[in-house]
């Protein structure tokens, strides 16, 4: 395994994302909407699974890790349908006016998601296309959590690192800089494991890129015009359009991923997901 300490960042990964979200998901959590169950499970699943991909690989368990990597093909597109769930509920509460909060972080947080979604579609194709290359494929899978731990260690940030938030900003708008500084923390590291190894560091470059676009959209997105309009126009689509789309994307990646492996690179059987 190139990552000897993947199973460490995980793990962290898994942590920020219990601590982060204990206080608005996990104690209210029979009284929090359905796309919040189906997000939260298939995002820590997503990462308990990578956890599992770890330890079957490093204790040689082959036979495990193709059997993980099966699951991961099932799960991906119930993870993308979680991210587009999210989304939808935004946007309703946009439209809805049903908060100063939503009506302000709304397009904002629409359009980061949506980028957030293409990322975890191209990071995982990619990793599946690779999986015959250890590096790149353990490199792009474990790429994904970035993408998504800027949400509940920005909750963090605000509740036991205010000193980060070095702009001073009143709510609202101290929200969405918490936000955007947990994005450029995450970009941070991507590019630090990029430098380190820059032959077999092109996941966290690319991973580092999306989440730069990411967090422009994020900080600007609330205040240009057509983004607003866009937000509002998206809301009127029907969910279950929403829905399918997005779970036809991540059927299509784990399909199409997995018949794409790049023959080239050296046989790795260990890091298939077949």
């Amino acid at each position: 395994m190139p990552y000897p300490h993947a199973k460490y960042f995980v793990g962290f990964a898994l942590v920020v994302i219990v601590v982060g979200f204990w206080e608005s998901y996990f104690v209210p959590i029979a009284e929090v909407p359905t796309a919040f169950h189906v997000h939260a499970f298939t995002a820590i699943t997503w990462v308990v699974l990578l956890l599992l991909q770890d330890w079957s690989i490093r204790s040689r368990r082959r036979n495990l890790h193709k059997i993980g990597g099966m699951l991961s093909l099932f799960l991906f597109p119930f993870l993308i349908v979680g991210f587009i769930m999210i989304i939808n509920v935004s946007a309703a509460g946009y439209v809805a006016n049903k908060s100063e909060f939503a009506r302000f972080l709304g397009p904002s947080f629409g359009l980061s998601m949506m980028i957030a979604v293409m990322a975890y579609l191209t990071l995982f194709y990619l990793a599946l296309k690779n999986r015959r290359n250890v590096r790149l494929h353990a490199g792009y899978m474990l790429t994904t959590p970035l993408i998504l731990f800027e949400s509940p260690f920005s909750r963090i940030i605000l509740d036991d690192m205010p000193i980060l938030i070095f702009t001073g900003s009143e709510f609202p708008q101290r929200v969405l800089d918490a936000i955007v500084i947990a994005m450029v923390i995450s970009i941070a590291f991507a590019l630090v494991f990029y430098l380190r190894d820059r032959k077999a560091g092109t996941p966290f470059l690319l991973a580092a890129g999306f989440l730069l676009v990411e967090s422009v959209c994020m900080y600007v997105g609330t205040s240009i015009e057509w983004v607003r309009l866009g937000f509002e126009a998206y809301a009127q689509i029907p969910t279950a359009l929403t829905l399918l789309v997005g779970f036809s994307l991540g059927a299509a990646i784990s399909w199409f991923g997995w018949k794409s492996v790049d023959r080239r690179g050296p046989q790795t059987v260990a890091a298939s997901p077949r």
